[in-house]
């Protein structure tokens, strides 16, 4: 194979992981027009830089820590607070949403995540949704797995404190 990578190759990269980076990006910056702009990216830094792809790691996590630096990287920008601004003094109520679906479980548990501070967020995600353990967290966000566990339990005491009004089933035995 040449310097780049075989058409065929990357589409099949492209279509194997695109959900899954969607799924990851929005869940840290909680905006689908963003979402898609960092995953375009992430498979354009990829594209570029495939040859620095040594498979110490699966093909999957290498994505995503890029997918993570990017957001991240978005979560600090300019465009990023003036957007947040923006909506919080154009739209500072949900008054349009509807009452019914609010008052599903499953989308108010999203919501209290979506909530956390992202570093909480991403260790709930990670080890709930995702189903990684605390070893395959510590290694994708580069950080002491005692730190992981130490953010697991802080973020599952702040999903309380935001859930307390429902008995959660999940919570309760933590």
């Amino acid at each position: 194979m040449n310097r780049f990578m075989e058409e065929q190759q990357f589409q099949q990269v492209m279509k194997e992981y695109t959900d899954y980076l969607l799924r990851l990006a929005y869940l840290y910056i909680k905006d689908w027009s963003a979402a898609e702009d960092i995953v375009q990216d992430v498979f354009l830094t990829y594209y570029q830089k495939f040859e620095q792809f040594g498979e110490r790691a699966s093909l999957k996590t290498y994505l995503a820590k890029i997918t993570i630096n990017k957001c991240k990287d978005y979560l600090k920008s300019w465009r990023y607070r003036k957007q947040v601004l923006t909506n919080n003094f154009f739209n500072p109520s949900k008054k349009g949403r509807d009452r019914i679906i609010e008052e599903d479980e499953k989308l108010e548990l999203a919501d209290a995540v979506l909530r956390l501070p992202v570093k909480y967020r991403e260790v709930i995600i990670y080890y709930y949704f995702e189903e990684l353990s605390v070893l395959e967290i510590s290694q994708l966000l580069s950080i002491p797995d005692n730190t992981i566990k130490t953010r697991l339990r802080k973020a599952r005491s702040l999903l309380k404190i935001q859930l307390k009004e429902n008995d959660w089933e999940v919570l309760i035995h933590e």
